[in-house]
């Protein structure tokens, strides 16, 4: 009895190692992937007529301001106004009546002067699969640049190429590490399974109607 538990010990061990190796290289892989294709300086994002801005809570569950999503709003702002996009799909979750990340964002773009028909909402953005596979499928973009924070687009613009899309990430100002930890430990993890994505071709969640970007 004793060597079956030790026999059972062992297998679990080595079975948590090799989930730890494979997260490991999943996400060493991805970073070195996209690497070429991300960037923090807007004169090395090509000029693109779409922009896929994704999606994150305006506020935090203890109802202070959300430093990623205004960090992204800015980062849009800034690429728009820099002549480099024409036109912005705010893409994210809008689950519940009371939460509706796409209609924050378009908000919040044209508060600082984007005008409404340059941004176009896709309701379904409920994980980054969707959001990028939209951008394509509905959207009907092949070529686009998201925006996000660096370590969200590394794996977006990953998964976009994957896809089959010639996609570029300009990168939001992060957070803090402090206030980051929980998000950034979760990508490790969201790293490793694209791969499990990729591997038994996961689609979006939902469909819809085309969407004609002019």
């Amino acid at each position: 009895m004793k060597k079956i538990i030790k026999n059972i010990f062992i297998f679990f061990l080595l079975l948590l190692v090799a989930g730890i190796i494979f997260i490991a290289w999943a996400n060493y892989s991805i970073r070195k992937d996209s690497a070429p294709f991300v960037s923090y300086k807007i004169a090395e994002v090509p000029e693109t007529k779409t922009a896929l801005l994704l999606g994150t809570g305006k506020t935090l569950s203890n109802g202070l301001p959300n430093t990623y999503f205004y960090n992204r709003i800015q980062a849009a702002i800034d690429l728009y106004k820099s002549g480099k996009i024409k036109y912005i799909i705010v893409s994210g979750d809008n689950s519940t009546k009371d939460y509706n990340e796409p209609e924050d964002m378009q908000l919040a773009l044209m508060q600082y002067g984007i005008p409404k028909d340059h941004i176009f909402m896709d309701h379904a953005g409920f994980r980054t699969l969707d959001s990028v596979v939209r951008a394509k499928d509905i959207f009907g973009q092949t070529k686009l640049v998201i925006i996000s924070q660096k370590f969200h687009n590394e794996r977006a613009v990953f998964l976009a190429r994957k896809n089959g899309m010639e996609a570029f990430g300009y990168n939001a100002n992060d957070v803090n590490k402090y206030a980051g930890f929980k998000t950034n430990m979760r990508e490790y993890l969201a790293k490793a399974k694209v791969y499990w994505d990729l591997l038994f071709g996961v689609e979006p969640k939902f469909g819809g109607e085309k969407i004609l970007i002019p």
